[in-house]
């Protein structure tokens, strides 16, 4: 069983990779179409702001980067706890963290931003869901269950064959 500090550790360094890749994925995706990035930011502030997030300027686009990486980190520490109970989780990272990524679109998609202050439901864009499922399975899931499993391993890979083991 892993320490609790090299735990945390690894929880904090995967909610700011998932984070980071999620974040650079949308605002990427959404650049491309024109959308500055400021927006992203502040539509995920909108979460808790409302409409009034978009108004509030690079503040409330600061907080959703914030509200963005406490979700990602959150998210990180859920898989870990879920993980010292049932320990295929570490075992099979590749396969359980690219399954996590979707369970995570869906609870996003459905749950979450519907229970949100976000107004109206978005205009659908298929382009969008069918980049962000993916993304949610390659840049989210799969990192977090990758760098969980380092914490598992103490670091020093004990547990398993090198990538060859990371890769079931």
């Amino acid at each position: 069983m892993p320490t609790t500090r090299s735990l945390l550790l690894c929880v904090l360094a995967a909610g700011l990779v998932a984070g980071t890749l999620d974040i650079v994925y949308a605002t990427t995706f959404w650049g491309l179409k024109g959308v500055p990035a400021q927006r992203i930011g502040q539509s995920i502030a909108a979460g808790v702001l409302g409409k009034d997030a978009f108004g509030g300027g690079n503040a409330s686009a600061a907080l959703g980067l914030v509200l963005h990486y406490f979700i990602a980190t959150m998210m990180a520490a859920a898989y870990a706890l879920v993980a010292r109970r049932w320990p295929a989780l570490v075992a099979r990272p590749v396969r359980y963290g690219l399954l996590y990524g979707l369970l995570l679109y869906v609870l996003m998609t459905y749950v979450v931003v519907p229970l949100s202050a976000l107004p109206g439901p978005a205009a659908a864009n298929t382009l969008w869901i069918a980049c962000s499922i993916v993304a949610h399975a390659l840049l989210v899931g799969l990192p977090i269950a990758l760098i969980v499993r380092r914490g598992f391993a103490g670091g020093d890979r004990a547990h398993g064959q090198g990538l060859a083991a990371d890769a079931r």
